[in-house]
């Protein structure tokens, strides 16, 4: 009751106005304040600062640059198997199944359908119809940059406005298509494994989502903004960085039924990037 009552409140904040003042924050250079509010934010939310390339917190040149910080490569080692699917972030499951006649599981009691998180893409909605899903949930104290499971060439990224309810387990159990709600980037890849789509889900606080191709992707937009790569050769490797997030959020990974999702991938989870997170399908 005490979760429900707390995530009901979410309804009520002024989501966007609370985002663009985090995201004003963030970005203050002004090393006595600076250094400030990364102790006041580790002090929450404690870093393993030994493992980002620079380990002195107080060297990032703000908390933007902190949130996004670097990992030295040997502190998160690919699965050898490129056949397999690599986890894009830290983070944890939040769920990991099949997609079962257009619908995604988000937690007890609660599911939405694929077409609404795709933006009411219905060729999306028919190629990833049978296939499987993977949420995964980075909390404030994670790495927050964002990798490619496979080698993928970029064919389209859609822009969808939406609210900032907060991605935390506790909001996610109570607030019905929460994930179909959200402002999100839906970002579709043809890979030699079929189809893959990362969708890139903004919270409250993460007042802004970045991709490598594209840059800063703002909230300002009102209606659904599409983004056609047909014709650039955008091709990342598997492992490269897509695109990253401010403070902690959400990525939900899409595949065809040529793919199937790790049985390592369960529900609460803890996981690491690069770790498997699904192997090939018999579709």
């Amino acid at each position: 009751m005490k979760q429900k009552l707390l995530a009901s409140i979410f309804y009520i904040l002024p989501h966007h106005a609370i985002s663009w003042l985090m995201f004003k924050v963030a970005r203050i250079r002004w090393s006595p304040l600076k250094n400030f509010i990364i102790r006041s934010y580790t002090d929450l939310n404690p870093v393993k600062m030994h493992e980002a390339v620079e380990e002195d917190m107080f060297a990032y040149e703000s908390l933007n640059a902190f949130f996004t910080r670097a990992l030295k490569p040997e502190c998160r080692p690919f699965d050898e198997d490129t056949n397999n699917w690599l986890c894009p972030v830290d983070g944890s499951v939040s769920q990991a199944q099949a997609i079962k006649d257009g619908r995604i599981f988000q937690a007890k009691g609660q599911e939405y359908s694929l077409l609404e998180l795709v933006g009411g893409d219905r060729e999306l909605e028919q190629i990833f119809n049978d296939g499987q899903f993977a949420t995964l949930y980075l909390s404030p104290r994670d790495y927050h940059r964002i990798h490619m499971p496979t080698e993928g060439t970029l064919k389209h990224m859609q822009y969808i406005p939406g609210r900032l309810f907060s991605v935390a387990t506790s909001v996610v159990n109570h607030v019905p298509r929460l994930f179909a709600r959200n402002e999100r980037c839906v970002c579709f890849f043809e890979t030699d494994q079929g189809p893959m789509a990362m969708i890139l889900v903004g919270a409250i606080n993460v007042s802004a989502i970045e991709t490598v191709w594209h840059g800063l992707i703002t909230s300002e937009a009102k209606k659904i903004k599409r983004f056609d790569y047909s014709d650039k050769d955008i091709v990342l490797g598997r492992g490269d960085e897509m695109g990253r997030f401010n403070l902690g959020s959400t990525v939900i990974v899409l595949a065809t039924d040529k793919m199937k999702i790790a049985e390592s991938m369960v529900a609460g989870t803890e996981i690491k990037l690069g770790q498997r997170l699904a192997v090939p399908g018999e579709g």
